[in-house]
């Protein structure tokens, strides 16, 4: 079967789709001969429709096999296996999922034709049902305590009330997913697919003086002698579409949707995302790039148009990350950056170590939730990490404590701890490659050269350390690890 007619039959069937009318729209997927992974995972929604588990698995599998990083394939083959009961296996596909977000918040699928955005915290939620329904609590609540960190402001009761639950070792419901909801061909290639008849009809005339003896087709009509005042636009500029954009840092797609880009690269951004994808378009290819790895580029339709693109590359940093529920942190400039208030269902934990940080827990948890935010942010086994309530270490806080005796001490939704730890953490510092300033006073600012103690690592694009006496977050770009780093 050709593209075009996959691209007909593909259309045909969501058209069906949404008249429900489901048996009809799965005939004709059935029907293609060559199916897609986006047409195997639309059929795997339909045999889940009609309750049809086996079908289902089998056109998930089809679907993951076409597309190995498709994360909603993942999440629905995952909730396939939980509607069987096959919790172990349910449990390692949400964890494929999760990993196929690779460290976003969430993916919006819009630009791939489904109305749809994949959450990291509901891919967790599920996760830590399927862990609960094999018995394993604590690892249920560790992937609830893990989905705090990527949690949207829509999604928090939704975690806070499955993680109480699990510390009542009770089961909660499920995220699904819509299953009327289905991936859609491109409607610019639907439109494409229709006939268009350039030449016209023939007409046929006479003339309406008798003596005159023609008739037949309309000769050609004399063209337009007088053109247009302004000058003709430039055919390759005229042809661009969307906003154009220089390319900062390279980029190797992992999927077939995503676009292989390098710095230097002129691209034209047609749709931004939510989740911080781009679909752009580059050398008559489309597909996704990260847009924190993108620059606006102004160019002009005057007669310099191209001087535009030959300016350097700026040294911009990735987009800033979101330092949610953070400790203010005194910088260089001596200003202190605003802080996000704790909700009224959680608690901002000041941690006292050799640099202070923070972490949010939900208001009441067990010492299990708050040891493993710590252990967390530190890369240390809980059992290698000691809390307490003052300077001195005597008020010590461990799995025998009453947590309500600590939670008493909470101000405003703020407490204060002190940690130490019985190993010792290996010290990384980096070399700065380019010079940064910032003036957020949450920054570390420093030049060239400067030598940087690491402290914590923010994400894969911003980390937090020591400079000069001063402590903030720095891109990681502009850095490198200096070898024989020791403990």
């Amino acid at each position: 079967m050709s593209y075009v007619d996959t691209l007909r039959q593909w259309d045909k069937a969501v058209t069906c789709a949404d008249r429900q009318e489901w048996s009809e729209a799965l005939c004709i997927f059935l029907s293609i001969q060559e199916p897609n992974s986006k047409i195997y995972f639309d059929i795997g929604c339909l045999h889940l429709l009609n309750q049809d588990l086996d079908d289902a698995e089998k056109a998930f599998d089809c679907s993951i096999r076409k597309d190995e990083h498709l994360a909603v394939a993942f999440f629905q083959r995952g909730m396939t296996f939980y509607k069987k009961k096959r919790y172990e296996e349910s449990s390692a596909d949400f964890q494929r999922a999760f990993k196929a977000l690779r460290g976003n918040q969430l993916i919006d699928y819009k630009a791939l034709g489904l109305r749809y955005i994949l959450y990291a915290c509901e891919v967790l939620h599920n996760l830590a049902l399927a862990e609960a329904k094999l018995g394993s609590w604590e690892k249920a609540q560790e992937n609830l305590v893990k989905a705090l960190d990527y949690k949207t402001d829509a999604k928090l009761s939704l975690i806070d009330r499955a993680l109480q639950s699990t510390l009542k070792q009770k089961l909660f419901k499920p995220v699904e997913f819509p299953l009327k909801m289905l991936f859609r061909p491109n409607k610019h290639y639907v439109a494409e697919l229709e006939k268009k008849d350039y030449l016209g009809k023939a007409k046929v005339v006479s003339s309406v003086v008798p003596q005159d003896e023609f008739s037949g087709f309309a000769p050609l009509q004399p063209q337009v002698e007088d053109g247009p005042t302004s000058p003709k636009e430039p055919e390759v500029l005229r042809a661009l579409q969307g906003e154009p954009h220089t390319v900062l840092f390279e980029f190797d797609p992992e999927t077939s949707d995503e676009l292989a880009v390098v710095p230097g690269n002129i691209v034209f951004v047609l749709q931004k995302g939510d989740d911080n994808w781009a679909y752009v378009v580059f050398n008559e290819r489309r597909g996704l790039v990260p847009y924190n790895y993108l620059e606006r580029l102004e160019i002009s339709l005057a007669s310099n148009q191209h001087k535009g693109l030959a300016r350097p590359l700026s040294q911009e940093p990735p987009t800033r990350p979101e330092r949610k529920g953070l400790t203010p942190v005194e910088s260089s400039s001596g200003r202190t950056p605003q802080v996000v208030q704790p909700t009224d269902s959680s608690y901002t934990v000041k941690i006292h170590f050799t640099f202070n940080f923070a972490v949010s827990v939900p208001r009441g948890s067990p010492y299990v939730v708050l040891i493993g935010k710590v252990s967390k942010k530190l890369n240390l086994p809980p059992t290698a990490i000691s809390l307490s309530c003052d300077a001195n270490g005597k008020s010590v806080i461990d799995a025998n404590t009453d947590m309500k005796d600590v939670w008493r001490r909470a101000s405003g939704g703020h407490i204060t701890l002190w940690c130490t730890t019985t190993e010792p953490q290996k010290e990384i510092h980096f070399v700065a490659l380019h010079s940064y300033k910032s003036s957020n006073p949450e920054d570390l600012n420093f030049q060239e050269g400067d030598m940087i103690k690491l402290l914590s690592r923010v994400n894969q694009d911003w980390f937090e350390g020591q400079s000069n006496g001063n402590t903030g977050i720095f891109p990681a770009a502009f850095v490198e690890e200096l070898p024989g780093n020791k403990l």
